[in-house]
């Protein structure tokens, strides 16, 4: 038995995942895959097995828009609402009192940078309980209601100011939309999944998928798992590029090895590898990133990754500055899903990792220590590709 498979049949036994399926690359091929666990009852994890991505689905979202700026039809710098003047009417959230929410103007402009980075002033309910609050008293739609008005989240503070954690990728969907002139969901398909061969991630559930699409589990209180419903909305009024696709873990492999490789892939190719020298950089300044504080601790748990650490935001992903003790290089790039999908990459090391589950909360402390474990022995061992 390998590490690998220690790090995660253990962590099955001990219930710190429901089930788990990993796999590591490099830009020549796969170096490892593994899976743990039962799926779904009677139904063993599998390296095909089918995860609802949720926020993995912003990499690829904020990728598109790198597409069209790859292309100069798309400035990081261009303002919201000259592409899309409904943006003119977001207001910032100061207060929810007796008398309802209060609002002012922005005093800066939101650009296209600062949807793709969380600098735009957009903050999901999930850590920020003011827009929880605002939420609830106003009956306010959540963006996974899939109505085109729950776009409409307040900003939480002027952009470009702070970072905060929303639904920024959202409104870029709807920019690469009115830019290029295709749906989202059309785009992406012709653009990133069908060249790279992501032939197993889609914006709707396959029947073909069957069994192979994992069930959802929530850890009550007592620490056991229970079943749980969620998935992105079915047929939505608009496509979240935020949430909206499902995915295995060999495709989101194959997605994250043309980053890998300078945005090219077994011969096609995403992005000019200048673009991506570019764009993987700081693309926040001196903004800091937050710990995010759990304002439902069902649905997540505080969220402070490398702790300590300087760490910022690329055009598509967050980044981390500074080399991880036994593990990631400085400028290594990920980010994650609500259900506790996770993937890394790192070009430096040329290693890309993803490590997936289906279960709530988001950053469960147990999760995240198998997670840790898997990195850890990543880059403790000597790997080979194998067939891609």
């Amino acid at each position: 038995m390998s590490e690998f498979d220690r790090v995660i049949r253990d962590a099955v036994s001990r219930q710190d995942v429901p089930f788990v399926v990993t796999t590591l690359g490099n830009r020549e091929g796969v170096l490892w895959s593994g899976a743990a666990g039962d799926a779904s009852p009677g139904h063993p994890a599998t390296i095909d097995t089918v995860f609802r991505i949720f926020s993995m689905t912003k990499a690829v979202g904020s990728t598109a828009a790198m597409i069209l700026m790859d292309r100069g039809k798309l400035s990081p710098d261009a303002t919201v609402e000259s592409i899309l003047p409904e943006f003119a009417e977001m207001k910032v959230l100061e207060s929810v009192g007796p008398d309802g929410p209060v609002f002012r103007a922005p005093r800066t402009k939101a650009t296209v940078r600062h949807l793709a980075t969380h600098t735009s002033g957009l903050a999901y309910e999930f850590w920020n309980a003011k827009v929880a609050k605002y939420m609830e008293a106003t009956q306010f739609p959540g963006i996974l209601s899939g109505l085109r008005r729950s776009l409409k989240y307040p900003l939480q503070f002027d952009p470009g100011t702070q970072w905060d954690y929303g639904i920024g990728i959202d409104w870029l969907g709807q920019v690469v939309e009115k830019v290029d002139g295709r749906l989202i969901d059309q785009f992406v398909r012709e653009e990133i999944l069908e060249p790279l061969g992501m032939r197993d991630t889609g914006f709707e559930p396959d029947p073909a998928w069957g069994s192979r699409l994992a069930g959802v589990k929530i850890r009550g209180a007592d620490g056991e798992f229970a079943d749980f419903d969620i998935a992105p909305p079915p047929k939505p009024e608009f496509y979240g590029m935020g949430h909206a696709l499902y995915s295995t873990a060999p495709d989101y492999l194959r997605f994250l090895r043309m980053y890998l490789n300078g945005g090219e892939l077994d011969g096609r190719r995403i992005l000019r590898s200048e673009t991506i020298d570019a764009l993987l950089q700081n693309q926040i300044g001196s903004v800091q990133i937050p710990i995010l504080k759990s304002a439902n601790p069902a649905v997540t748990a505080d969220v402070e990754l490398f702790p300590g650490l300087k760490k910022s935001h690329s055009m598509a992903f967050m980044r981390v500055d500074e080399d991880v003790p036994g593990g990631r290089s400085a400028g290594s790039q990920t980010w994650a899903g609500v259900l506790n999908t996770h993937f890394w990459f790192d070009r430096s090391a040329d290693l890309a990792g993803l490590i997936m589950t289906q279960a709530l909360p988001f950053a469960d402390p147990r999760f995240m220590q198998t997670y840790a474990a898997f990195e850890q022995a990543a880059y403790a061992r000597e790997l080979s590709p194998s067939a891609s």
